[in-house]
């Protein structure tokens, strides 16, 4: 230790290059841990998907819509989860896909973890299907799955807050149509420019409860559906019965394994690049202390 400590006080600048060539390294191919599948949240894209836009100066905030228990034909936003034990990602999220585009639907998000390595596969697909065909659609996922790990199916009555906006439209459209019968008769410019901007005014708060309105209606008419697709049950968002599995440690002990070699082998390529920075330093440090030896000899 001693002698390490004494290499580093006459060798300090040979020290310093060292670290930085090291720190570098590292910065390169450790900065970006693996986050596990059931760790994952959704990104901003995932939560935000389909959300109507509005204009800034045309909205307003209402409180929560009254009940409407008068509506037989209630709007009901379907939302389904459902976590997979498959033998191949790749294959069962290409065939989800499929079919999701015959039943009427479309994709909207998906995600695969080391696609190059089958046995350490993960992954998750966001899709939206028509809502009277989802119950085929999770027949359908079910059959690729050598287990169903498991399912949740979710519903929101939006109903009430259909109808709210239903109402608030017809009080902005009949109040549109007096503000243009008000124009009708306007004279003076400055009348007419304010009047103007009203009907602007309105036209914005009509638009943006119309955007809504379309919004929870194709949201009850197409289901969202969410599928955790894995090769082994512990990459799967959920608590397994058996909390202590020797033979999935052992699997995760070899994947651990691999990666480190792997790392290993990044570092020493990263070496070998890095070379023509820290073996020039090398040589003339050690042609130094040579003609240092000879000299004090």
């Amino acid at each position: 230790m001693s002698k390490i400590l004494s290499w580093i006080k006459n060798n300090k600048i040979t020290f310093i290059l060292l670290l930085l060539v090291f720190w570098l390294i590292y910065r390169q191919n450790f900065r970006s841990p693996i986050v596990p599948l059931a760790q994952r949240k959704p990104t901003t894209l995932e939560v935000t998907e389909n959300l109507p836009v509005s204009s800034g100066r045309g909205v307003s905030y209402f409180p929560k819509p009254a009940p409407a228990p008068e509506v037989k034909d209630r709007l009901v936003v379907k939302e389904s989860t459902i976590s997979l034990l498959v033998k191949n990602v790749v294959e069962a999220q290409k065939s989800i896909g499929r079919k999701a585009q015959e039943l009427g639907g479309y994709l909207v998000q998906s995600n695969i973890s080391h696609p190059q390595e089958t046995e350490a596969t993960s992954g998750w697909i966001t899709l939206r299907v028509p809502q009277e065909k989802l119950e085929e659609a999770l027949n359908y996922f079910r059959g690729l799955a050598v287990k169903v790990v498991s399912e949740t199916i979710s519903g929101q009555d939006v109903t009430d807050e259909y109808v709210d906006i239903e109402a608030r439209l017809a009080t902005l459209l009949k109040t549109k149509v007096k503000f243009e019968e008000i124009l009708a008769k306007a004279q003076k410019v400055q009348d007419i420019l304010e009047v103007q901007r009203e009907l602007i005014n309105l036209q914005e708060q009509i638009d943006n409860l119309k955007g809504q309105q379309n919004y929870l209606e194709k949201s009850a008419q197409i289901s969202r559906v969410t599928i955790y697709l894995a090769t082994d049950e512990l990459a799967l968002p959920y608590v397994p019965t058996e909390a202590w599995r020797p033979q999935v440690i052992f699997k995760q002990a070899v994947r651990s394994l691999i990666s480190t070699l792997r790392r290993l082998g990044n570092l020493i390529i990263w070496l070998g690049v890095y070379s023509v920075i820290w073996s020039p330093v090398l040589v003339i440090y050690l042609v130094v202390k040579r003609w240092r030896n000879k000299k004090t000899s």
